[in-house]
């Protein structure tokens, strides 16, 4: 963390200074607004996160509820996603309240006596290393409780406001062909107060739908949920209980006689989640299965784990509900027939556009990326950054990934339904073979505007392009400190520029530098507003191959030691070295020869070139970026 650099500070440095839009943030919701967020949820949360760090940019993000949720549903947390809690500042405090997943036990029926159930295998979380943060479970609201921490801590000041129901919008731009600076009307309805039953309008230039399965803004852009319903019910349940079952505080996958539960130990020490197995739904059920109570799901519970008992004291929480697979067949307003005319203005995220079983542990942490996915993306066209066509890169990478999602969840979710005879693959082989996918790190952009072509990925073969950017431990130069290299992304809006030097005092690492420092083409020049810092859109870093005692900072090029803040202060914290016990050019299979690495502001890699490669990072920055 980096402070000071505007003047001494005394308080928590999280608590950034109040700017542009953040000053004087009026309680009531404009008239017209920049941009609209229907609902809290995850999703939601997380776009008003990364867009409260857009000073210039009015946001608001409303709720149906009166208040913050208190109890959430999901409750899985990957290890990717606390890779983006570290960019936003709150990974290690959440880490800390949560229970953390290392292994996962396997418990089928016993040979010799089937009612009965035994253990039969256990699996390492995390058995091939891919990520140095865990797996966690944690109560969705604390998820949120932490992102509105950032919103409010924001230069922007930003808070949700609750009590407003989404009714109706339209798009005068699309219907009428008008020109409006804020062409879509956003019909909202009291829901709290003494205003409860009244309706208000908001206008705005772009709304964002994180309003859940039962999206009205995805009813508004024409968009359905289509796909198909397993026919099979599980009863979930958060409960305190006294019971003899060994494995109480282990994650479980358990295979009975009597059916299957999925078993979560969740943070406190305490409190555990069962989703317990409901059996077949008839096609022509409607519903009623929904209708099974707390005491029903309990006994089930209980027969399954026989010969060990369950003696529920307190139920924190339980639904019912029947796996179902559903996907629109776009994230935002344009139409097939209409994609290169005209520009999206209303987007959807999370179980808006895709729905699935809970068992994955998939809802909550895709739904995150794709408000991480969106969220800078329209900040950087509401400030003047990029072009308007870099909106239609959120529907075009987003409804593949969820595709995929659906796809992994169809199989684990019919596997652990099905009897331990019937499996073709053990489960416990499934879940490891397969942890990549889970854990959030199968993500893949291909080759569009913002992913280049993977002609020189041979540069840097371990910083796969249009994957997420896997971090490696550095040893930083100006005081010999060990970091991680990735945890100094931050979700501030930047795009990243490692610059992998090929040698001490090299021509190449000082012909990039030069250029990107003087000449009126590189990005620093071209894309950097005036009156900024020079590393206020692009974060330069440099990392050499020789430990950090051989790295002389005096002759280290002033491109990786900018002047920040109102004092022209140098910052020391973007010259780093190989760490000689994990070196990162073998780590990651960067080339000895050197290479650039361009990450995007959600933390994916966008390009791989060689150095000096000048010609050839101008023009991808020339495809985004307008010129300042």
């Amino acid at each position: 963390m980096q402070f000071h650099h505007h003047g001494y500070v005394s308080t928590d440095p999280r608590t950034q200074d109040a700017a542009g839009v953040g000053i004087d943030r009026p309680d009531e919701i404009p008239d017209s607004v920049d941009v609209l967020i229907v609902g809290t949820g995850p999703a939601g949360m997380i776009t008003a996160a990364q867009l409260s760090q857009f000073p210039g940019i009015t946001t608001r993000i409303v709720e149906r509820r009166g208040e913050r949720l208190a109890i959430g549903q999901a409750d899985g947390i990957q290890a990717r996603s606390v890779e983006t809690f570290q960019a936003f500042g709150f990974a290690e405090r959440i880490i800390a309240e949560a229970y953390r997943i290392t292994e996962m036990a396997f418990w089928k029926p016993d040979a010799t006596n089937p009612a009965n159930i035994i253990r039969t295998a256990r699996a390492i979380d995390d058995p091939t290393g891919i990520s140095e943060f865990p797996h966690l479970i944690v109560n969705q609201a604390r998820v949120l409780d932490y992102f509105a921490e950032v919103m409010a801590n924001s230069p922007t000041r930003m808070v949700p406001d609750f009590g407003y129901e989404f009714v109706s919008l339209t798009n005068t731009t699309r219907e009428t062909n008008s020109v409006s600076d804020y062409p879509v009307a956003v019909t909202l309805v009291h829901t709290t107060g003494p205003k409860k039953g009244q309706e208000r309008i908001v206008h705005t230039k772009y709304v964002v739908g994180a309003d859940g399965a039962r999206s009205g803004v995805r009813d508004s852009i024409g968009c359905t949920l289509a796909g198909d319903q397993a026919f099979h019910a599980w009863g979930v349940m958060d409960v305190l209980a006294v019971t003899d079952f060994p494995d109480i505080r282990t994650k479980c996958a358990i295979q009975g006689a009597n059916g299957s539960i999925l078993h979560i130990p969740r943070e406190g020490g305490y409190l555990f989640r069962m989703y317990v197995d409901l059996g077949e739904v008839a096609p022509d059920d409607n519903g009623a299965v929904r209708t099974t109570t707390i005491d029903e799901i309990i006994l089930k519970a209980n027969e399954i784990l026989h010969p060990y008992t369950l003696d529920v004291k307190n139920v924190a929480w339980h639904s019912v509900y029947e796996v179902a697979h559903r996907l629109t067949d776009r994230f935002d307003d344009v139409l097939p027939e209409e994609i290169g005319i005209r520009s999206p203005r209303v987007f959807i995220m999370g179980d808006a556009c895709h729905t699935h079983s809970a068992k994955a542990g998939q809802g909550m942490n895709v739904s995150m990326q794709d408000g991480f996915n969106l969220g800078w993306k329209l900040g950087y066209v509401l400030d003047g950054r990029s072009p308007e066509s870099l909106l239609s890169t959120y529907s075009a990478e987003r409804q593949v990934i969820a595709k995929n999602l659906i796809d992994f969840d169809k199989e684990w979710s019919s596997l652990m339904a099905a009897k331990p005879e019937d499996l073709k693959v053990p489960l416990e082989d499934f879940y490891t073979q397969t942890a990549e996918f889970p854990a959030g790190f199968m993500t893949q952009y291909p080759p569009s505007m913002l992913i280049g072509e993977a002609t020189h990925q041979a540069l840097a073969t371990g910083f796969p392009i249009g994957k997420r950017f896997k971090s490696a431990p550095v040893v930083r130069v100006a005081d010999a400190n060990p970091v991680e290299l990735g945890h100094h992304h931050r979700a501030d809006g930047r795009w990243r520029l490692y610059a992998f030097a090929d040698a001490a005092n090299s021509s190449a690492l000082t012909a990039w530098a030069e250029w990107m420092r003087t000449a009126d083409d590189s990005p620093l020049l071209a894309h950097t507003p005036a009156g900024t810092d020079i590393d206020s859109v692009f974060d330069v870093k440099v990392i050499y191959q020789e430990a950090h005692t051989e790295v002389d900072l005096g002759q280290v090029d002033e491109a990786f030691l900018p002047r920040t803040g109102p004092f022209g202060l140098i910052d020391y914290e973007k010259v780093y070295a190989a760490d000689p016990d994990e070196d990162i050019f073998d780590l990651r299979g960067i080339s000895r020869d050197g290479a650039v690495v361009v990450v995007r502001p959600d933390q994916y890699v966008a390009n791989v070139l060689p150095l000096p490669a000048t010609a050839e990072l101008a023009a991808y920055f020339r495809r985004m970026l307008l010129v300042r």
